[in-house]
């Protein structure tokens, strides 16, 4: 990715992440812009978000950013000069999810190796 296409997304990044924190209200969730991918032609970007919830919290807080993607791209083209306000597309981010399940993976086989350890006597 270019160098001009990671500060346009860092900065759409940062913009949308204040939006939100100011426009929304998610009680007893915490949302989170993770990333910000822009298209090489700068007329759309997929947005994902973090929401620490079950899935249907989730696609609630995906629902309701993309009925109000029209107030966040007006936004934007106020905050951001650029020739084109790009077409915000809203996704789910489950990295952190996903992160969270290896480590607990590899704490599971660390475990077990510990006890085998001890079963042969080797500690």
């Amino acid at each position: 990715m270019s160098k001009r296409l990671l500060r346009v997304s860092e900065l759409l990044k940062r913009e949308l992440g204040d939006y939100i924190s100011k426009e929304f209200e998610f009680p007893g969730l915490l949302v989170s812009i993770h990333d910000v991918d822009v298209t090489p032609n700068l007329k759309k970007a997929h947005v994902y978000v973090g929401v620490n919830g079950d899935q249907r919290e989730i696609n609630g807080v995906i629902d309701d950013l993309t009925r109000q993607r029209g107030a966040m791209q007006a936004y934007l083209g106020k905050r951001v000069t650029m020739k084109f306000t790009p077409r915000l597309e809203f996704h789910a981010d489950d990295s952190v999810e996903r992160g969270v399940r290896v480590l607990s993976l590899l704490e599971e086989i660390a475990d077990e190796d510990r006890k085998e350890e001890q079963e042969l006597g080797m500690d």
